[in-house]
Formats: structure tokens, C-alpha cells, sequence
């Protein structure tokens, strides 16, 4: 047998505020009505349905607004989990839903039902992932998990960072006796030219004096 009433409260798969629906009697008398989740529909009840009216667009306008805020305020943060994975980045293990809601409240102070976080797929995988959030029927908004890996890097090899500092200086110091090597024939060359000169300005000193001593031998 069925009974009509008015709800008081939103229930899920059934209705909200105000709205007048048909349940079974039972439920009705042994749930609903105990809890003060809905009402009789009686003609004095009816008067109440305005009322119930204006407090759900009231509430509804506060959620809409209130998610609308979280939706801007998580779109700048970047939620990072840590996980145990192997060298290549593949996780033992995955992200879920349920993970990121709780890693928002202990980051965050964020509470979020795990059913507004939207996850096609667990994620496997470490890395950055945008994630969609159905915050509300109007509202939408996304979030960024960073996954790391609690596996730390593979050391290098010992002696292989001063291997490395070495060699530039073993490249110096080829380099700079190869310069060396080529100023030589430069320096004497240079010094070729310059006893190559020092010659010329004897003979022409020689030449020079020659006539003179030849004119005083013509005096005698």
C-alpha cells in the first residue's frame, strides 16, 4: 500500500525538499517519519511546502556557491601522493579516489566525498595527471595529483663524478701544450726575422764605411 508525503530533507533516489512523493506505508511510518525526513500530506502539511520550498533554493544556492569557490581554490593546488614503485615508474599498487580525497583533507584540510573525485581509470603510474571533480550538478573542476615514487634513485657508481672532473682538466692541459707546440715555430720564426735584420744592418754598415776608408788611402 502506498502513502503520500512530503519531504522535509533531499533523499537521494527519491527526492528533495518540498517535493510530495509516493512511498510504500511502511516505509513511511517505520523510517521516514521517525527520522523527520518527510511529513504526512495533509492539508495543514501543505502549508508547510512553500517554506520547504524557500529553504531548498536557499541551500541549493549556498552549495552552488560553495562549490563554485572550492572548484577555483583546488584548480591552483597540486596534490602530491607518494608511493612505493619500481625503477621504471610502474607503482606496486594504484591511486584511487579514495586516496586523493583523504591525501585533500590531511594536505589540504579539504573535506571531499571520494564521489565527486572523477577517475576513469585507477592511476598505475607515477607522474602528473589532471583529475576531473563533479563538485555539484552545475559545477565541475579539476585538480592536479602529483604521484612520486617513495623508491629512491640508483646512486652513481663511485669515482664516476671525479672521473668527470678530471677529464675537463686532462683536456686543458692537452689543449694547453698544443698551444704551446704552435707558438714555437711562430716564436722561431720571429726570432729568424729579427737575426735576418740584425745581419742587414751590419753589412750596410759595412758598405758605408768602405768608401770612406778607400778616400783617405787616395789623401795619403
Amino acid at each position: 500500500m502506498k502513502t503520500e508525503v512530503i519531504l522535509t530533507h533531499n533523499i537521494v533516489g527519491l527526492g528533495g525538499e518540498s517535493d510530495q512523493v509516493k512511498v510504500a506505508s511502511g516505509y513511511a511510518r517505520n523510517y521516514l517519519f521517525p527520522q523527520r525526513l518527510a511529513v504526512p500530506l495533509t492539508q495543514s502539511n501543505k502549508r508547510q511546502i512553500e517554506a520547504l520550498r524557500q529553504r531548498r533554493a536557499e541551500r541549493e544556492a549556498h552549495e552552488f556557491n560553495t562549490m563554485s569557490e572550492l572548484a577555483k581554490g583546488v584548480s591552483k593546488l597540486t596534490c602530491v601522493i607518494k608511493v612505493k614503485a619500481g625503477e621504471d615508474g610502474k607503482m606496486f599498487g594504484s591511486v584511487t579516489a579514495g586516496m586523493i580525497a583523504d591525501e585533500l583533507k590531511h594536505q589540504f584540510d579539504i573535506v571531499l566525498d571520494k564521489k565527486k573525485i572523477h577517475l576513469e581509470h585507477a592511476l598505475r603510474a607515477t607522474g602528473e595527471f589532471e583529475i576531473e571533480l563533479h563538485l555539484h550538478p552545475e559545477v565541475k573542476g579539476t585538480l592536479k595529483v602529483r604521484i612520486e615514487s617513495l623508491t629512491p634513485a640508483p646512486e652513481a657508481a663511485p669515482g664516476a663524478e671525479d672521473a668527470k672532473a678530471e677529464k675537463p682538466r686532462t683536456e686543458k692541459r692537452a689543449h694547453a701544450k698544443s698551444e704551446a707546440e704552435a707558438e714555437k715555430p711562430v716564436k722561431a720564426a720571429a726570432t729568424g726575422e729579427k737575426k735576418s735584420y740584425a745581419d742587414k744592418v751590419k753589412k750596410a754598415a759595412k758598405t758605408a764605411k768602405a768608401p770612406k776608408a778607400e778616400k783617405k788611402e787616395k789623401a795619403d
